[in-house]
């Protein structure tokens, strides 16, 4: 499963936990501005923002797990199994498939309202990539610097979701999640008042007493509650590194290691990578399960003119700073 954020100091952030229980190849990709994107229903765009994100390329094809374009819009597409319905072809929508939404909407929209404009004539159509790299059941979450959605496409249609608590998980559908909260309105970050009976006092024994009945477990609706319950309390500097650091700080909190979720044999799923996104530079962070240390590429580094992807294999192997 997996977790998105996004987060404003002074500029905004944006990122995602991939939880797996294991690794397609994944890289971060620069795809600049005249690499041609095709569509299996809709016209090739020979020229359009360009994006930087973690991808499988499949045949050349970035399959993006998450981006960002120079425009400082984000999107992160997260397991959805069992809610999400693609459907057939319809006449008079834009019929795209789940794998070509991030470049369909990241390389024509600089804003959340250029993705609604779209998002009203869209139909997401159940078009494999090929029969070796099926369809994934998703949800995505889309964000500038101004607002957040969520978007699913469900039995009953296209929902799109105003979004204000900034975070996604999996599991069940957003609006659920987002109700889901209204149970834990008693948790607080400040040193609780007894409220047990009249006439009782009770003891406040450790820090952090208000924070007890919120979730911890690794299920989609705890890790919603958790880290909305982080992101929303979070205090940090506004510079460039407090802010990177902070953002890793959060997702962190609902950071899945190897052994606590057993899906078969020898098989167990866990956060792959973490990923930040400063939205205003352009600079891609990340880490891996494998190497603690926060990477970072920049996409105005590369040519963003260009016609040809930038690809940069994960630095997976952990990095010690010895200091004697």
């Amino acid at each position: 499963m997996c977790t998105a954020l996004e987060l404003t100091t002074k500029d905004h952030y944006f990122g995602r936990n991939l939880d797996l229980e294991l690794s397609y190849g994944e890289r971060v990709v620069v795809t600049p501005r005249n690499f041609p994107i095709t569509y299996r229903e809709m016209p090739t765009q020979s020229s359009h923002y360009a994006i930087i994100g973690m991808a499988t390329v499949a045949d050349g094809y970035p399959l993006y797990y998450d981006g960002t374009n120079e425009k400082g819009l984000s999107m992160a597409g997260l397991n959805f199994p069992g809610n999400a319905v693609y459907f057939p072809h319809a006449e008079g929508k834009d019929n795209v498939t789940p794998f070509e939404f991030v470049p369909w909407i990241l390389g024509q929209c600089a804003t959340v309202a250029e993705a609604r404009t779209l998002l009203d004539r869209i139909n997401l159509v159940d078009i494999n990539f090929s029969e070796q790299l099926p369809l994934s059941p998703l949800h995505w979450m889309i964000s500038d610097a101004t607002e957040t959605i969520v978007v699913e496409s469900m039995a009953d249609g296209l929902h799109v979701h105003d979004n204000p608590v900034g975070v996604m998980t999996n599991n069940p559908p957003f609006d659920y999640q987002l109700w889901n909260l209204n149970n834990y309105m008693s948790l607080t970050k400040e040193q609780p008042e007894t409220r047990f009976a009249d006439g009782f006092e009770a003891d406040r024994y450790s820090r952090g007493m208000g924070s007890i009945g919120l979730p911890g477990g690794l299920d989609s609706a705890s890790r919603f509650v958790k880290v909305a319950f982080t992101r929303m309390n979070s205090v940090c500097a506004d510079d460039e590194m407090s802010s990177v650091a902070q953002f890793f700080h959060i997702l962190g909190s609902v950071y899945q290691q190897t052994g606590l979720c057993k899906l078969g044999e020898n098989s167990y799923e866990y956060t792959i990578y973490t990923s930040c996104v400063n939205t205003t530079k352009g600079i891609y962070y990340y880490r891996t399960y494998g190497n603690s240390q926060i990477n970072a590429i920049d996409m105005h580094h590369e040519d963003l003119d260009g016609s040809a992807l930038s690809e940069f294999p994960l630095a997976d192997k952990e990095n010690i700073n010895w200091q004697n």
